[in-house]
């Protein structure tokens, strides 16, 4: 039998082992060590650059009524094409503006909230943007328009993960808004659009609105994935407490 005398000191206890391993902060592995970077989908850029604009446009005119209405001093040309959306949809014409209805003013300025957060996201992605080289890693070079449409680029550090935040609340938001738009057209028996056609109800209103669903929904699910998956990778936040008193 070989002796252990001399050996430095007894091994440990497997209980005594398995203390010492809890009470041990977690080993550094090569994933957490790398700087984190969020990785803006070329989907979502283009949505928000198409649908930001939009949104403004939308929310000068209803913030402008009644001037930017058919009649009014601001109306032509930029505002001409609400003389019909507000024939097909009334919370965007007169029986809504006469009856003094809130709704379509109150979803605006949550509109212009939800806008903030993207127009600030997308700044986030071009001013700290990398464009992702292949098998160089990530590198600053020359930016413009076009660069915002392309998938290969990411946005390293904290500012990253901000964004991303961001990005995620503000799709949620959307979401929700327009589900709730939607819902109260239900719960008020079409109140607002019941008087058309089929066809126009599809083209004029189904379809445009129906885009504010689709794309914030596939926003959440590709934004929430990515926030899931840095869950799963993260340690746990330690907490700092007082020192003991000796």
């Amino acid at each position: 039998m070989v002796s252990t005398r001399h050996h430095p000191r007894e091994f440990p206890s497997p209980e005594r082992a398995a203390k010492e391993l809890v009470k041990s902060p977690p080993a550094t592995t090569n994933a957490n060590s790398r700087k984190w970077t969020h990785t803006p989908a070329a989907a979502l850029t283009i949505w928000l650059i198409f649908s930001v604009p939009l949104v403004l446009w939308d929310a000068s005119y209803v913030l402008l009524r009644p001037h930017s209405m058919p009649g009014g001093r601001l109306h032509s040309p930029v505002f001409a094409p609400y003389a019909l959306y507000g024939t097909i949809d009334y919370i965007y014409g007169w029986p809504a503006f006469n009856a003094r209805n809130g709704f379509t003013a109150a979803q605006t300025i949550m509109n212009l909230i939800e806008t903030i957060g993207y127009i600030w996201y997308l700044s986030i992605v071009y001013l700290y943007g990398s464009t992702v080289v292949s098998g160089r890693g990530s590198q600053q070079g020359s930016k413009g328009f076009l660069w915002l449409l392309k998938g290969n680029k990411v946005v390293a550090g904290r500012i990253g993960a901000l964004a991303l935040l961001v990005a995620y609340t503000a799709s949620i938001m959307t979401l929700s808004k327009t589900i709730l738009y939607w819902l109260n057209e239900v719960f008020s028996g079409f109140d607002n659009i019941g008087h058309n056609d089929p066809l126009a109800l599809i083209l004029y209103w189904i379809i445009p609105n129906g885009a504010w669903i689709i794309f914030p929904s596939y926003n959440i699910y590709f934004l929430g994935g990515e926030i899931l998956s840095s869950l799963e990778l993260a340690t746990p936040r330690q907490k700092v407490g007082r020192p003991k008193s000796t």
